[in-house]
């Protein structure tokens, strides 16, 4: 699947940005369905995102609710990852 460059594989964007230790642990997690974006649920890891898109998924025992703010190319450090997203608030816990 070819990405154009203002689109990145939603696996490979989560391990980017770190919120994953691995790329086979954001796979794991968006196959299963734990992942939203702009609201649907996605199952297939090559999905494409963009900046601007909205994601909920879990991370540990919270649910976190980020927007794209760029894609990248590589995995960078700590400062280039948080660069990638802006943390909204949590979504509602559910009951």
């Amino acid at each position: 699947m070819d990405q154009s460059p203002d689109t990145a594989r939603i696996d490979k964007w989560l391990w980017f940005a770190r919120f994953f230790k691995s790329r086979s642990l954001a796979q794991s997690v968006v196959e299963a369905g734990e992942v939203r974006l702009n609201g649907m649920t996605v199952v297939k890891p090559a999905q494409a995102i963009r900046p601007g898109d909205e994601l909920i998924f879990p991370t540990g025992k919270r649910w976190r609710r980020v927007r794209v703010a760029a894609v990248a190319d590589r995995r960078g450090p700590a400062p280039e990852a948080q660069a990638l997203y802006r943390e909204l608030d949590p979504p509602a816990e559910p009951d």
